[in-house]
């Protein structure tokens, strides 16, 4: 039978405080999956006209997917929360692009008219779960010269990004840096990014049970001065430093997508309308160049340049990620289309969470720039891929 695309919107995204990882961190002794129930539940909570049954599916990502991110997160995660069991969910990844992917493959399944509604986030705990636990890399990668050593080490693919873009020196990464933890103190100071944060419950032995509800990397005091002497570990006087890069994060976020017309019915509020996205690949010694290819890709496809796109809001994994972003498209490093709220290098990167992030801060944004039409939520992602996805302002004064 032939089938009609429907529109596609983004209604409604929250997220958890980020913490730092570690046995200090906020979420040191907090259960992954309880973070994820947290954000789902909050999500039905601010949206009460959803009836629960209506959900058709959780997707839920995880880097790695083990211990209390493992068990099919979007499932487990889905009955704590308390939906029906008749929901289903499944679990995702695509390392840091886990959140985005599970936004695109749901959100292709409600265009393709199989779902009405979808939730779809990410989750991860990197106290409990560091990037790369359990993993076994075939010698074939390295035997066959399939891809560089480096490109197992995130940290050294950037100083191989430095080497590739030798413009983009250490002075930059690091005023990229300071503008970005400016930003987002001015953003919280304004009240622009806790709306969509859920209060927390988190529990120490030491202090007992507590909340959490701000972000807890943010380090609004940053200078260049400060950044100058930190530590290069990735290279003997290279250029990433803790400073210039997101940090070890944990956090989990969720949002709620719908067709448009199911929206109308259930009489949910979309924010924004998703338009197109796209993958792809790149030397994964080089993963921080991956935004490129995909943006062109998506741009190309949608007869559209950068001009056209009024706001971007890029995953700062490093900064000298996005800098190449930047300077491949010829946009200045503070223009003021990214990232107007700072980004990861501030707020941290809990890895396969942050995609919806990114998207949370642009729906926000539209609401305020209704001259913007469109704008792009890209990132990087592990092992040599970027991921970008093309939203419409359903505000636009142009469409009025």
């Amino acid at each position: 039978m032939p089938r009609t695309a429907r529109d596609v919107v983004f209604v409604d995204g929250v997220r958890t405080p980020f913490g730092k990882a570690g046995p200090k961190g906020l979420y040191a002794q907090t259960r992954a999956d309880d973070m994820v129930v947290r954000a789902i539940r909050e999500l039905m909570r601010r949206n009460p006209s959803l009836p629960p049954e209506r959900v058709d599916e959780v997707a839920i990502a995880a880097t790695t997917q083990t211990g209390d991110q493992g068990l099919t997160i979007g499932r487990s995660a889905a009955v704590l929360a308390g939906l029906p069991k008749s929901v289903p969910g499944f679990a995702v990844d695509r390392m840091c692009a886990g959140a985005m992917t599970a936004v695109t493959t749901t959100g292709a399944g409600i265009s393709f008219g199989s779902y009405d509604v979808a939730i779809a986030g990410g989750v991860e705990h990197m106290g409990r779960h560091p990037m790369g636990e359990g993993v076994d890399p075939n010698p074939r990668f390295l035997a066959d010269k399939l891809v560089d050593p480096s490109a197992l080490v995130m940290g050294s693919t950037a100083e191989n990004l430095h080497d590739r873009f030798p413009g983009i020196t250490k002075e930059r990464a690091d005023a990229y840096s300071v503008r970005s933890q400016r930003k987002v103190a001015e953003a919280y100071a304004a009240g622009r990014i806790q709306p969509d944060l859920v209060p927390t419950a988190v529990r120490s032995a030491e202090r007992g049970w507590g909340l959490a509800t701000e972000d807890e990397p943010p380090r609004p005091g940053t200078t260049m001065e400060s950044l100058a002497s930190l530590k290069t570990p990735f290279r003997v006087h290279g250029n990433v430093t803790a400073g210039n890069a997101a940090g070890l994060n944990d956090g989990a976020t969720a949002c709620l997508l719908a067709a448009e017309d199911a929206a109308l019915e259930l009489g949910l509020t979309p924010r924004m309308r998703l338009v197109d996205f796209a993958f792809a690949g790149v030397e994964p010694e080089v993963m921080g160049v991956g935004p490129v290819p995909a943006t062109e890709k998506l741009l190309a496809r949608n007869s559209l340049t950068m001009d056209d796109i009024g706001l971007i809001e890029i995953n700062e994994a490093f900064a000298v990620q996005v800098l190449a972003f930047l300077e491949h498209f010829k946009i200045a490093d503070d223009d003021a289309r990214v990232n107007p709220w700072g980004g990861a290098i501030a707020l941290g990167h809990p890895l396969a969470s942050s995609g919806v992030r990114l998207m949370n801060q642009l729906s926000r944004l539209f609401e305020e720039r209704t001259d913007v039409r469109f704008g792009l939520t890209t990132m990087c992602v592990g092992m040599g891929m970027g991921g970008t996805v093309l939203w419409e302002n359903v505000n636009w004064e142009g469409a009025k």
